[in-house]
């Protein structure tokens, strides 16, 4: 899945102001870079900083593995979100994530026994890891919509490791309009740790060809790096960076509850994870990880030959019915309960009592994974049900987002 949600715009406003950040995951002196910081650490702080360095200060935090909670202005009471905080890193997507790859160097460690450290930008921009590439499989369907596929990198070169919900960094081939190198573009890692062949030496990743048509002209427009991985031959030698990410990590604890919600190569993180979970030589080659909570995929796709890795993951809830539950939205093929097409957020609805009950639960954890557009439906099927037992959803939901409980990446 191509991620370029670290990116966005400057907030607006006069240059001489003060903004507080609530920040939590660095030091009490704010000054994380010199050690090494547990990911997941409860508490936070207040950074007062001047407009006129909110890009640098929002980089900074996210560089030293800290997670900004909410901006809000000096001796005002309005508050910026973490969405729009995280996206103030940078007035320009690609230079935001050059620069936070290029300066990253913290190592923080993952979530639930804090035991593995996570590895971060082992290849660079500059010193790109030059993987080849193995295999390039078509995911959809005859009959299904565009093309998504299935691509798996040799790494036995190199260094190159990640853990499951990281993303790696693409460079392709080439130069843009104006006789440059393309810029990075990132895509979630669809692979275990281990890689698909179980033996450390792959990364594998799922990419949907960028194609729609140009408002004003009507000419078709593609993507510049996914058509140049979607055609790519095996045996080409790709530039690759990273690993990069600690939002997606998936919890370690084997008896945690993991609810999944995506939409079509949203369905990379959650495939890393599940292969984790319920694969026979993934789960021999974890002795420590024995998965016995319960995995739940709410998976949006348009038509049925567009479920990816679809055989795969029905064997995987035939064989383990008690722990791996598949729920669809075929949009192109079911209705919701108005009669419109169904889509992520009405199954949501549909499930909305069962979900409310699973997130009370501490040891349920919920990754959203896909098109942004299905984030605001979701929250309001979960604020009805929630409110019946008078809790306000936004709340409660910034209570899970503190405890690593509720992650999302969307784009």
């Amino acid at each position: 899945m191509y991620n370029p949600s670290t990116t966005g715009s400057m907030i607006s406003t006069s240059a001489n102001r003060l903004y507080v950040y609530e920040v939590e995951g660095l030091g009490q002196s704010g000054q994380a870079s010199k050690m090494v910081a547990p990911l997941r650490r409860s508490g936070t702080r207040l950074i007062t900083v001047p407009y006129s360095r909110m890009q640098q200060e929002t980089q900074r935090i996210m560089q030293l593995g800290g997670k900004i909670v909410s901006i809000r202005p000096a001796n005002e009471g309005a508050t910026i979100t973490q969405a729009s905080a995280e996206q103030s890193a940078s007035q320009h997507a690609q230079k935001s994530v050059d620069k936070s790859v290029e300066n990253s160097t913290s190592k923080p460690m993952t979530p639930a026994k804090e035991k593995q450290k996570v590895p971060v930008n082992i290849y660079k921009p500059k010193e790109p890891y030059l993987g080849a590439c193995l295999s390039n499989d078509e995911l959809v369907g005859e009959g299904g919509i565009g093309t998504v596929r299935h691509l798996k990198f040799d790494l036995s070169e190199g260094d190159l490791h990640y853990l499951e919900g990281q993303s790696i960094g693409i460079i392709p081939d080439g130069t843009d309009d104006k006789g440059k190198p393309h810029k990075i573009r990132l895509y979630s890692i669809a692979s275990t740790q281990h890689g698909d062949d179980v033996d450390d030496k792959t990364v594998s990743l799922c990419v949907r060809q960028l194609e729609y048509k140009d408002p004003e002209s009507g000419e078709t427009i593609t993507g510049v790096c996914s058509s140049f991985l979607c055609g790519l031959e095996p045996g080409k030698k790709v530039q690759i960076t990273g690993p990069v990410g600690k939002e997606m990590l998936l919890s370690d604890d084997p008896e945690a509850n993991i609810v999944m919600m995506g939409t079509g190569t949203g369905i990379a993180p959650f495939r890393a994870y599940l292969w984790r979970m319920f694969k026979d030589r993934e789960r021999a080659a974890n002795p420590d990880y024995q998965f016995k909570g319960k995995a739940w995929l709410i998976f949006g796709i348009p038509m049925t030959a567009n479920i990816l890795y679809k055989e795969e993951l029905e064997t995987m809830q035939d064989e383990y019915p008690d722990n791996f539950e598949i729920t669809y939205a075929i949009s192109r093929e079911q209705q919701n309960s108005a009669g419109g097409r169904m889509y992520i957020q009405h199954r949501v609805a549909e499930n909305a009592e069962k979900l409310w009950k699973m997130v009370q639960d501490e040891k349920t954890y919920v990754y959203i994974c896909g098109l942004k557009g299905m984030e605001d439906g979701i929250d309001e099927a979960m604020a009805a049900e929630s409110a019946k037992d008078g809790v306000d959803w936004s709340e409660y939901r910034r209570t899970l987002k503190k405890a690593h409980r509720w992650n999302v990446e969307t784009y």
